[in-house]
């Protein structure tokens, strides 16, 4: 029986990326595809619970709901699959997610959901915002999810691929890699609307990496794909042992 597939993404239904990445996956099995109405880009493991979901379906198997990627996993999942799928593909994403992006990032939330569920999940995305061509990303990240279904992950760790922005041929490879250091600008714009009411824009977009050899964003300059495994459980297990001796209950 071939595997059961979720799809879904943080750029919106219509995006170009979501499009690569369902033409990439479709011999590897039967695709579902749900994913946000409208672009949720940098809202990471949200839910909505404050106001009702609106899913409409587009197609056989195709749906777009009206809320976040993690929104989209709870809805497929409990409501409009037969099962649980065999695999969660969330991507193409415009723009990379290296890094404490993955803290941010809508695309790495919903692989997320699906690893809390149990459901081998690879987030895929390109590191690019302009002139974006997603062929590549979605074929590197269609070959990890091949190797993941065949090989398996401990329950529980999500793979979180990074792609450069080059041609296919011109990627050097595909390496493992932990994530890096990175830090944007602060940078925080107040305007005024019509009425003279003031609101501000975050428009920190300025990176700086730190040049930690072998993590994601050195490899990723270097021009190799990155796979990076990304674990659930947040826990420190070191600093919970230091804790033991910390004199924490004071009554």
């Amino acid at each position: 029986m071939r595997p059961r597939i979720l799809i879904t993404n943080d750029d919106g239904y219509d995006s170009d990326g979501l499009r690569a990445l369902e033409r990439a996956a479709a011999e590897l099995g039967e695709l579902w595809v749900v994913a946000p109405a409208s672009e949720m880009s940098a809202i990471g493991h949200a839910v909505t619970l404050t106001r009702p979901l609106r899913v409409r379906q587009v197609g056989e198997r195709r749906f777009k709901v009206g809320g976040t990627p993690t929104d989209c996993v709870f809805v497929a999942v409990g409501e409009l699959m037969p099962a649980p799928p065999d695999l969660l593909l969330s991507g193409v994403n415009r723009g990379g997610n290296l890094a404490v992006d993955v803290t941010y990032s809508g695309t790495v939330g919903a692989a997320f959901e699906g690893a809390l569920r149990g459901i081998p999940s690879v987030a895929v995305s390109l590191d690019a915002f302009r002139d974006c061509v997603f062929e590549p990303a979605a074929e590197i990240g269609v070959g990890v999810a091949r190797e993941l279904l065949e090989r398996g992950v401990p329950e529980g760790v999500l793979l979180n691929v990074n792609v450069p922005p080059l041609p296919r041929e011109r990627i050097r490879g595909v390496v493992a890699a932990p994530l890096g250091h990175r830090r944007y600008s602060e940078d925080l714009v107040e305007r005024r609307d019509p009425r003279g009411n003031p609101y501000h824009w975050i428009s920190g977009t300025d990176v700086v990496d730190r040049p930690i050899p072998g993590t994601d964003c050195v490899e990723i300059k270097r021009g190799y794909a990155t796979v990076t495994p990304i674990q659930v459980d947040w826990t420190d297990r070191p600093t919970m042992a230091q804790l033991a001796d910390w004199e924490l209950d004071r009554g």
